[in-house]
């Protein structure tokens, strides 16, 4: 095997290993927190910024990087919502560990994405975040989310 191929194929290997995820619970209700996530960054991306409020529980919390904690659906949708001329071309969660308890879910991973500006420039950003899960209504509801950046 030549050595660059060789390289290339130990990289994945590896990089395999660094994303691996461990999931506890019912593999149904882990897909539906897993696609909850997706929509999430979907609805961040489409700048559907009441969907994305509706994500959370009623008494949902976040806990923004060096901010107080926000409360509510109404005030979690302000704190999402970019200024005008913002968007986000990219987020995306990646779940290293998913674990089901009941009616309650955690995750933990990283998050990263990138924003073009009002100016023309483009911003890339990333960090890592918990996340706990409610199920409400056969559905799961973050309760609460927290991040910071890398």
């Amino acid at each position: 095997m030549r050595p660059r191929i060789l390289s290339t194929l130990i990289m994945f290997l590896i990089s395999m290993s660094a994303i691996a995820q461990t999931l506890n619970g019912d593999k149904t209700e882990i897909d539906k927190i897993l696609k909850n996530i997706h929509s999430f960054s979907q609805y961040y991306m489409n700048a559907e910024y009441q969907k994305l409020a509706e994500c959370y529980t009623i008494d949902g919390k976040i806990f923004p990087n060096n901010a107080d904690i926000i409360k509510g659906t109404e005030a979690i949708k302000k704190r999402w919502i970019l200024p005008e001329n913002v968007k986000v071309l990219l987020h995306k969660v990646t779940p290293l560990e998913i674990t089901i308890e009941n009616d309650s879910a955690y995750d933990y991973g990283y998050y990263e994405g990138e924003t073009l500006r009002a100016d023309g420039t483009k911003t890339k950003f990333k960090g890592k975040y918990v996340i706990v899960w409610k199920k409400i209504n056969d559905d799961w509801k973050i309760y609460l989310d927290i991040w910071n950046n890398l």
